[in-house]
């Protein structure tokens, strides 16, 4: 029992008196309904919900007066309704000068209405599906690339519209800034009220960069397939889509297997966007490229192709005009065309790459004649390093304990029925890792490489920053795989600078890389032992070795390679800071007679490497008589083959009488002849002028 309800005297306890209503008084008494029960207390004061939503509009339309206001001062508005100005940039070299001056290539405006169906849904396939129903800004599209960059392992995609594209391309910066995002949304709303959806699809058709330093839909179907706009297949439409997103990266004539494998993925968007059906979207072929002849020759030369791309990525697509400081040294880019023009070539043709070890090119050559031929034979071709790709061999045989004063066994072997030769016919047996990387011994090489397995050899080759592809067997050991002379020379960088991988690069100002770069997280330093062994290695092949030609007065080291037949011929080295790759052979890959690394690539590279450093060169010393296991019996037989195999082999005393009337035998078999000894007052090409034929850039 509740004590509260108890009653000591057995009554009940009374009923509560009701309350009275509010404001009045107990003793007042208060009215009661009929039912006698109180009326219903009224409602407490409650702000009404559409206030709040007035409230919001105001504040809305406040802010947007505002931003209005903003943007109309920063960036005018009326500006986004008008044609981009055609962009052009001016290269400088290292010292400030003009090396070259490049204007855009812009195509005729396009009506998207008069435009194939297939053109246009190719390009909003891939870049803005929901083009004719967002506002100028697609919310589901920003979403998607925020799920896809930051929670997948997928490329990078963006969320902007082609309406923010042609905001941004109009008149905008490429800064990655907060402001200019906002102004970029803003424009995007600007002219989604002001133009049609047409409208706004031809004017971006119409300006959006494709490469090459061509802008607008018309003139890269002109540059690329030599046809108009509305005459594009669906494979030539879907390609040049493609492009967009990373045009200087993606452009067919730089990189036709990047550019068709685009294509492919825009082929398949049209397919899932309803542009083509299934059975169509099957029937595409490749697109084949079909280039138009230039009208006049592009500004600039080989190194400013080159770097043009780069260029303009970093000062942005647009703007009338714009200069951007290379990496280029004037006067070292003259020695290096100097060295070419005195080497006398014949139908060969020449690359050079010079760089420092941190990777700024300072000069580069990428063939005799840039009016006859502009193909880039430094960075585009891809050709055999030969013996220069030792280099990694014996990086990998050091990682794996071995130093330079171990032996390895130069004589015949056989390796999964493949059977190496040295270039020479001669072995020596058990030699030291630093004579066999000095005499380019072959076999040598590849039983490194079948001691320390292919995949470490590919590693170290990986590791330099070499990036194509190289088979997993143990030929590579001999140079099989094709690398470009600018990524070789690179590599070789690395132990210049002692870390890796050394990144070539053109530009005083190095592009933005991934937070891995900015951190310097993406070298590391070669450890001691490994770099003390690759430079004596390579100080031994330029002193007493295959590269004894381009020994200087100066410390240098340096590597020669030569392919098979004599197709392709390298020296690759450095000396006093400078780095520098040298090529020569013919474009269509036939073979040279007596041509090797160690004979014209090496005296170039000395002729230009002493106008670099100011070093001359070096004294000669006594080629080393070695023990030869095969061969031995037939002296004059022997004497005729170390005649024809170089310097190498010559007696030390029959040299020495060569050497005494000016005459000398190449380690390739050529004969060089001194003719300051015959002719005194004969100048030499370093004291002299420049010639009149000299290309500047």
């Amino acid at each position: 029992m509740r004590i509260d309800s108890y009653d000591a005297w057995g009554q009940p306890p009374a009923p509560p008196e009701p309350a009275a209503p509010y404001g009045a008084s107990r003793a007042e008494g208060h009215p009661t309904g009929s039912d006698g029960t109180p009326p219903p207390l009224p409602p407490g004061w409650r702000p009404s919900p559409m206030r709040w939503v007035a409230r919001g509009a105001a504040a809305l339309i406040v802010l947007l007066v505002i931003a209005i206001a903003w943007l109309a001062i920063t960036a005018p508005l009326s500006k986004s309704l008008e044609p981009p100005v055609p962009p052009s940039i001016t290269l400088l070299s290292a010292e400030g000068e003009p090396i070259a001056r490049h204007g855009a290539v812009i195509g005729k405006a396009v009506d998207a209405t008069k435009l194939p169906a297939h053109v246009t849904g190719a390009f909003l396939a891939i870049e803005d599906r929901r083009f004719r129903s967002h506002l100028g800004v697609d919310p589901r599209g920003i979403l998607r690339a925020f799920v896809n960059n930051v929670f997948t392992s997928k490329s990078s995609q963006g969320g902007s519209t082609i309406t923010q594209q042609l905001a941004k391309n109009a008149f905008l910066s490429s800064d990655r800034t907060l402001a200019r995002k906002l102004r970029e949304v803003m424009i995007a709303f600007w002219l989604e009220a002001w133009l049609t959806k047409d409208e706004i699809l031809s004017r971006y058709l119409s300006n959006v960069y494709f490469g090459d330093n061509v802008y607008g839909l018309q003139a890269a179907a002109r540059h690329y397939f030599s046809r108009d706009a509305d005459e594009l297949t669906t494979g030539q439409a879907a390609m040049l889509a493609g492009l967009v997103k990373a045009p200087s990266r993606l452009a067919p004539t730089q990189n036709l297997k990047g550019a068709r494998d685009r294509q492919a993925i825009v082929v398949g968007a049209m397919a899932d966007a309803g542009y083509l059906t299934a059975s169509e979207a099957r029937a595409v072929e490749p697109a084949r490229l079909k280039v138009a002849k230039a009208k006049r020759l592009p500004t600039g030369t080989y190194f400013a192709d080159w770097v043009l791309p780069q260029a303009r990525d970093q000062a942005g697509a647009i703007g009338a005009d714009q200069t951007v400081q290379t990496t280029l040294e004037t006067r070292l880019q003259r020695a290096a065309i100097r060295a070419v023009n005195s080497a006398g070539l014949r139908q060969a043709q020449v690359a050079i790459v010079s760089m420092r070890p941190d990777g700024r090119v300072v000069a580069m050559v990428g063939g005799k004649d840039y009016a006859a031929s502009p193909f880039n034979r430094a960075t585009q071709a891809r050709r055999q390093p030969g013996s220069t790709f030792k280099l990694f061999v014996y990086l990998a045989a050091l990682r794996s304990g071995m130093s330079p004063d171990d032996t390895v066994d130069d004589s015949p072997v056989t390796i999964a029925g493949w059977s190496p030769k040295n270039n020479d016919g001669r072995y020596l047996g058990e030699i030291s890792l630093a004579r066999a990387f000095a005499r380019s011994s072959n076999v040598a090489s590849a039983r490194l490489t079948q001691q320390v397995g292919p995949k470490a050899v590919i590693k170290a080759a990986r590791d330099l920053g070499i990036s194509t592809p190289i088979p997993n067997e143990a030929s590579i050991a001999l140079g099989t795989s094709s690398v470009s002379l600018l990524e070789l020379t690179a590599a070789y960088a690395a132990v210049a600078a002692g870390e890796m991988p050394v990144h070539p690069r053109g530009l005083a100002r190095p592009p933005e890389g991934s937070w891995l770069e900015k951190l310097g997280l993406d070298t590391r330093r070669i450890p001691g032992d490994q770099l003390a062994g690759l430079r004596t290695l390579l100080a031994a092949s330029i002193r007493e070795g295959t590269g004894r030609s381009a020994n200087l007065s100066v410390e240098a080291f340096g590597k020669t390679g030569t392919t098979q037949d004599n197709r392709d011929a390298l020296f690759i080295g450095y000396a006093d800071g400078i780095v520098t790759g040298v090529w020569v052979g013919n474009d269509d890959n036939t073979p040279n007679a007596g041509l090797s690394g160690g004979g014209l690539p090496a005296r170039i590279w000395r002729d230009y490497m002493m106008r670099a450093t100011g070093a001359g060169p070096a004294g000669r010393p006594d080629p080393v008589i070695e023990d030869v296991i095969d061969g031995a019996g037939d002296d004059v037989g022997n004497l005729i083959d170390v005649i024809g195999n170089g310097v190498e082999g010559l007696p030390g005393a029959v040299q020495r009488e060569l050497d005494g009337i000016g005459v000398r035998v190449g380690r390739d078999g050529g004969i060089e002849i001194d003719r300051d000894r015959f002719e005194p007052d004969r100048r030499r090409p370093e004291e002299g002028p420049p010639p009149e034929d000299d290309e500047e850039f």
